[in-house]
């Protein structure tokens, strides 16, 4: 299932994403994906980033059993 999310970006931001977009052929949609692609590519390498994850789910975990008593 496909989810719709609003962007704001600088004009610096949104014409520069319209340009790379033209350049690589693809709509601004795909030039998004692509990005978020990416981005999520470099965090699940990142060993500090998993680290935090990590910590945070465990809080969670601990929030959920909490709440759930």
């Amino acid at each position: 299932m496909a989810k719709t999310m609003t962007l704001r970006l600088t004009d610096e931001q949104a014409a520069t994403l319209e340009l790379v977009a033209r350049a690589d052929g693809q709509t601004l949609t795909e030039t998004v994906r692509v990005a978020i692609d990416a981005h999520i590519a470099e965090r699940r390498r990142d060993k500090d980033f998993k680290a935090r994850l990590r910590r945070r789910h465990e809080e969670e975990r601990a929030l959920y059993e909490r709440l759930s008593r």
